[in-house]
């Protein structure tokens, strides 16, 4: 194969140091000096090495200042995107270095007599752009109801595929506040806007109870997201295009160069507003180090691997279980999945042949207990047929969807309430997709945010291609 090496962008003044000390309140051994009258001098080493990669940049903060030779304070005016309620300031209140840590703090304040959010983002744009490798943050992320701390990526020309989601943007991590017990990586491309996000959720303690490690490997042809060493997402079959065009050549959007920023959102679309509950005295994310590493070199003739439709059973149904006939692992990613998000609690096991779903909290959204299957097929202008049988211990409702995780979670059929009676009922739809082929489409049963904690009982579900 022909193989290119890849040069990186000059970054000026970027010193690569490791601190011997790290935030206050991580895992880390420190080493303390004495108090003397004489300046602090804070003792560095060189930042760990990654075997078969070469260190590009870092930023241990280990001084007391901003490295402006890296980053830049970010300026925006609340409302600028999600309808995020904070304003980000070019202040020392809200991005400052201390204990080792880069701060980047909410502050609730008042005008006009209504509640005024300030907070701290940082970019390194123009500063330290590069283009594939590994990107290590070490942070610490704050609880409480909308807010909304992030670490990712965005190109630093993002006119050069056309404006979001054309130009393609990878999120290292995310994290909601209301829920710090999960955390997401994800990326963003294409015309129509698609995307792919991996999750992962502790067992025990949150990621705002201590640090975590959050990292990905950018190649030309693949992205591996990891939590703490776990990985959480791989990806290669993204595409970016202007709509009513052919797909640019792949790897684009993902072949140029991007910058780190990190920020920590007050509101917006997703996490929604804070409440009376959400302590802004505590309202900070907390970056331990940011460190940037490359391979000597990387393999740029990559294709675009084949999109791998999973097969039908022998009677032609792409469910697999739909009889449930095995009382699998709920918690696996295989065939069956039952999923709880967002204050959802509850349980999910499958007996005589149905599976039998039950909570205890519904949660605040409609898919805080959710019970699905993915990899379903969705082929532009095929139309396909549901067919499955629902009964509850108390009438009720349920919410069916087929959605589209990878394709900006639009809806091949919509989110439609049923409503399910403590008698068995058969219940059937077809829907016909207009968009781009998909193989990972999700059959969802969603038993949040409607009040109800009766047990749901499903069986002999059916998704079948229909087509003429």
């Amino acid at each position: 194969m022909n193989k290119r090496k890849f040069i990186s962008a000059a970054i000026a003044g970027i010193t690569a140091l490791s601190m011997l000390t790290s935030c206050t309140g991580t895992g880390d051994t420190s080493e303390s000096t004495e108090e003397t009258t004489e300046p602090t001098v804070i003792e560095t080493t060189p930042t760990p090495e990654i075997e078969g990669y070469n260190l590009l940049w870092s930023d241990e903060f280990d001084g007391t200042e901003l490295n402006l030779d890296i980053w830049t304070r970010e300026v925006r005016e609340p409302g600028w995107t999600n309808n995020e309620l904070q304003e980000y300031r070019d202040s020392e209140e809200n991005v400052f270095v201390q204990d080792g840590c880069l701060v980047l703090k909410a502050i609730k304040t008042e005008v006009d007599g209504r509640p005024y959010y300030t907070s701290g983002k940082v970019n390194s744009q123009n500063k330290a752009d590069f283009m594939y490798g590994k990107v290590v943050i070490r942070a610490k992320v704050p609880e409480g109801q909308g807010l909304w701390p992030a670490a990712w990526m965005m190109p630093q020309d993002e006119s050069f595929y056309g404006q979001w989601p054309k130009c393609g943007e990878i999120d290292i991590m995310e994290n909601l506040g209301q829920d710090p017990g999960t955390s997401y990586s994800t990326i963003h491309y294409g015309e129509p806007h698609a995307e792919q996000q991996g999750t992962i959720t502790l067992d025990n303690g949150t990621f705002a109870s201590d640090f975590h490690i959050y990292s990905v490997e950018w190649e030309p042809g693949e992205m591996r997201f990891y939590t703490d060493d776990v990985l959480v997402l791989t990806v290669n079959d993204w595409f970016t295009a202007v709509e009513g065009e052919d797909d640019k050549p792949y790897p684009a959007p993902f072949n140029q160069p991007f910058f780190v920023q990190m920020n920590l959102a007050v509101g917006g679309d997703w996490p929604g507003n804070p409440n009376a509950s959400t302590d802004f005295d505590n309202a900070e994310f907390l970056i331990d180090y940011v460190r940037v590493y490359q391979l000597p070199e990387y393999d740029t003739n990559v294709e675009k691997p084949p999109m791998v439709f999973k097969d039908p059973l022998e009677d032609g149904n792409y469910i697999y279980n739909g009889d449930f006939a095995v009382a699998e692992d709920l918690d696996d990613d295989t065939d069956w999945q039952f999923l709880l998000f967002l204050e959802g609690e509850g349980e999910a096991h499958i007996e005589d042949n149905m599976a039998v779903i039950s909570s205890t909290n519904d949660g605040t959204e409609e898919y805080s207990v959710q019970f699905l299957q993915a990899d379903m097929p969705v082929l532009k202008d095929h139309t396909y047929r549901v067919t499955y049988e629902a009964r509850a211990d108390e009438a009720r409702d349920i919410v069916v969807a087929v959605t589209a995780p990878n394709n900006g979670w639009s809806r091949y059929y919509p989110d439609t309430p049923v409503d399910v009676t403590t008698d068995w009922q058969t219940f059937t739809f077809e829907f016909t997709s207009d968009k781009k082929d998909d193989n990972y489409a999700r059959l969802e049963y969603n038993l949040g945010n409607h009040g109800y904690t009766s047990t749901v009982y499903l069986r002999n579900i059916r998704y079948e291609d229909i087509t003429d």
